[in-house]
């Protein structure tokens, strides 16, 4: 069973990613509009009608923006914990009709397997994701302050990884655009990886297991692309991990489709 998947977006303003498998069709997150959401699958041939369902971390609105309308106008299913459900409740007003996880639990959706497990970052209760497929494993990491046991634990089987390069110390230093409280946010513990430590967590996962690896989240303001992409393929070349390829998605165009 051939596994397809595509970032569709990723950065501050907006996260969203589609894996498909056999029959299976999900989007992780929902944070761009539901407009580009539907034109981005549309150049992969694919329809938002056409989902299987829709996997929400966490409540933040780069998260969530697309279920507005998706939630609205579609009847897909929604997989998120109750204390997420409950915040996006609350910021948008709608009544969402969610497929209920534990936070830490493994739940099915069509041909995939998804394991949830929880990660520090300011929301209510935020999570990371395993899927599980025949052809392979997908991690997917988007918002954490901090590199946590757990996350290494579960992010081990992975063989396609998604993680968060949010920002370069210097750079988020030296931002004048935000506060000094913002700042703090983000270095803190319940905020934002930055390159550095995005480059240690792939370091530590580097084994045989992980095939590629893709950083996303990045800050418009307080990053390049080049330097994500530097922190973390230098480790990677000092590791001799030659067998992973390194990949950097983009807020405004999707990465090109892995198939494997």
């Amino acid at each position: 069973m051939a596994v397809r998947w595509t970032i569709l977006g990723s950065g501050s303003a907006g996260n969203c990613a589609y894996l498909e498998a056999g029959n299976t069709r999900l989007l992780i997150d929902a944070g761009l509009s539901a407009r580009q959401i539907r034109l981005r699958l549309a150049a992969l041939g694919r329809v938002v009608e056409s989902l299987t369902g829709i996997l929400i971390t966490h409540e933040h609105s780069d998260h969530t923006e697309g279920l507005k309308v998706l939630a609205a106008r579609h009847d897909i299913p929604i997989y998120c914990n109750r204390f997420t459900r409950e915040a996006i409740e609350a910021q948008t007003g709608l009544r969402l009709a969610c497929r209920l996880f534990e936070t830490g639990a493994a739940f099915s959706v069509g041909d995939v397997e998804v394991e949830s497990f929880s990660v520090p970052h300011d929301a209510q209760d935020p999570v990371g994701f395993l899927v599980r497929t025949s052809s392979g494993n997908v991690g997917v990491l988007t918002d954490l302050g901090h590199v946590t046991r757990l996350a290494l634990e579960r992010m081990r089987p992975a063989n396609v990884l998604l993680v968060e390069a949010n920002h370069d110390v210097r750079l988020l230093q030296e931002d004048t655009r935000r506060p000094w409280a913002t700042k703090q946010r983000i270095l803190s513990r319940h905020g934002h990886l930055s390159n550095e430590a995005a480059a240690a967590m792939v370091e530590a996962l580097a084994g045989e297991n992980l095939k590629h690896v893709f950083l996303g989240h990045l800050s418009r303001d307080c990053n390049r692309p080049e330097l994500a992409h530097a922190a973390v393929a230098q480790r990677l070349e000092l590791l001799g991990a030659r067998h992973i390829q390194l990949a950097t998605a983009s807020q405004d165009t999707p990465t090109p489709e892995l198939i494997f």
